[in-house]
């Protein structure tokens, strides 16, 4: 990284540097804007860097996103943020496998017809119903783009446009997945298939919104992609962006608060008590993490701050990381993704880590197959993970120091979490285990240390109909000179973020709406 300019110099500080953050930052200095980026960890990127143990190198938080291909939506915008030096690469034509008790084995494949041929096949008498799903995929989808616009719109305009468009936006934002899926499928197995990837954005189907759950998988349709050179190539692409504009990226840099006088957001303070200053201040760390923990309280006690408050975090998991020898994919690895349920309950897919209490499912990727870029050696070296959707009350009990005061207490739950995860990885693919030569566990503590989100929540805040119908989550905050950014602007995930960051964007400079397409 190059120096920092003098903090008097900066039009803008951004906090929090994942795919939200970064994407705020360099559109900003695309318009011409000197931009403070500031991330706590000692890595720029958030959940998409990577790390590294023993030679293998696994990214944290990206396993696979659609639309980043140069000729899609989100790939237009990266290739324009980034000027082209970052790439998205399809990994095949199935991107997903569910699989069901009793070896029921759905593939889930691009194109979106494909997919449907796929489904039709499977359940003949749900022809009709099938057809109308893919429907309201798409009409759930522009719901949900008429929430995220609207979230950067200054008034009276969106209180207009909420009025126009407030039939639509109902019908599928201030629905959840499963009553939707009620209304329209009348086979069980078919709903469960239907809502398998809730995952993806961590909406369980009886609480997320139908409109992030329709905006999610409808953006895999066109198929997925994986950056070449891993997650990590981001932030590679879009720092230099950042610094060549006259701005900078600082890893290392907590932020304890920011920074108001007469009612204005004017800077933020470091945790080592350096004070920076910009007229426009942008927090892209999660709405709530930025109303509990950088507000003062005089600012905290409005009422849009107090409702974005009592969002609850979103899911957090358990998720073990492999590092391999040998020729994987002989042995059973795929490039697509595995999505193992221990029964049709697709909504019970998530573990409270209890005593004796076994896995309901099992999420597997093998990152180094997708990467296009990834030279094995002649170890033939690879890598995998296999993660769990989990309760912040299965580690509850040794947060806020608990780690510490009881370390044997806590070895000993970790090595039972990962004795269940492996059990279960064993199960599926028990031809992969002799060629297992490292593995590391992560847990819900190591991610609410490293990206400072409540309860380990990497989705940020819930996905219920309340967060879309809320006006709390806009990214031109009631405070003058403070913005959010991020995926509680628009939807969780990577997708999500990036969206998220160019609404956040847009919010600050308005010359972005003529160049996307919000």
């Amino acid at each position: 990284m190059t120096s920092s300019p003098a903090a008097s110099e900066f039009d803008v500080i951004v906090i929090g540097s994942g795919m939200g953050g970064m994407t705020t930052a360099t559109a900003l200095s695309r318009m011409g804007r000197k931009v403070l980026l500031l991330e706590q960890a000692a890595t720029i990127g958030g959940l998409t860097h990577a790390f590294s143990r023993n030679g293998f190198t696994w990214d944290v938080g990206l396993h696979y996103c659609g639309s980043f291909g140069h000729d899609q939506p989100a790939g237009r915008v990266l290739d324009w943020l980034s000027g082209g030096t970052i790439e998205f690469r399809s990994y095949g034509t199935v991107y997903d496998t569910l699989h069901f008790p009793d070896d029921f084995e759905v593939p889930v494949a691009r194109p979106a017809d494909a997919y449907k041929m796929e489904l039709e096949e499977r359940f003949p008498d749900s022809a009709a119903e099938i057809d109308a799903w893919f429907e309201a995929l798409v009409s759930a989808s522009e719901a949900m783009l008429l929430v995220g616009g609207e979230r950067s719109m200054p008034e009276p305009f969106r209180s207009a446009h909420r009025w126009w468009n407030k039939k639509k936006i109902q019908r599928w934002c201030g629905r959840t997945t499963s009553e939707v899926i009620a209304n329209m499928i009348r086979d069980p197995k078919l709903a469960a298939v239907l809502s398998a990837q809730w995952g993806t954005y961590g909406g369980r189907p009886t609480e997320g919104s139908f409109a992030i759950h329709a905006t999610v998988m409808n953006h895999y349709l066109d198929g997925a992609g994986y950056p070449v050179g891993g997650a990590n190539a981001i932030a590679k692409g879009l720092v230099p962006v950042i610094e060549a504009a006259g701005g900078s990226a600082r890893a290392g840099t907590p932020v304890d608060a920011i920074l108001m006088e007469e009612g204005n957001a004017v800077g933020v303070r470091t945790s080592a008590g350096e004070e920076l200053r910009a007229p426009v201040i942008v927090s892209a760390i999660g709405a709530g993490e930025t109303v509990k923990r950088l507000l003062p309280a005089e600012v905290a006690g409005q009422d849009w701050a107090r409702e974005v408050a009592e969002f609850r975090p979103s899911i957090c998991h358990f998720q073990v990381y492999l590092g391999f020898e040998g020729d994987i994919a002989r042995y059973g690895a795929t490039k697509s993704n595995h999505w193992f349920y221990e029964s049709w309950n697709t909504d019970g897919g998530i573990w409270s880590a209890g005593a004796g209490e076994a896995l309901p499912m099992l999420f597997v990727s093998f990152p180094s197959l997708k990467d296009a870029a990834h030279d094995p050696g002649p170890a033939n070296r690879h890598t995998g993970e296999a993660m769990v959707w989990a309760d912040w009350s299965s580690v509850e009990e040794f947060a806020n120091g608990g780690a510490k005061e009881r370390p044997d207490d806590w070895a000993a739950f970790k090595e039972d979490v990962e004795d269940k995860l492996m059990a279960f990885f064993a199960a599926k693919f028990p031809a992969l285990l002799p060629l297992v030569v490292h593995r590391e566990l992560g847990t819900p503590l190591a991610t609410a240390a490293f990206t400072g989100h409540e309860k380990g929540g990497f989705y940020g805040v819930e996905t219920t109909p309340r967060r879309l119908l809320s006006d709390a989550l806009r990214a031109k905050t009631p405070v003058p000179g403070l913005f959010l950014s991020g995926q509680d602007v628009m939807t969780p995930g990577i997708a999500g973020a990036l969206w998220g960051g160019m609404l956040g964007a847009a919010a600050v400079d308005p010359r972005l709406f003529t160049r996307f397409r919000f």
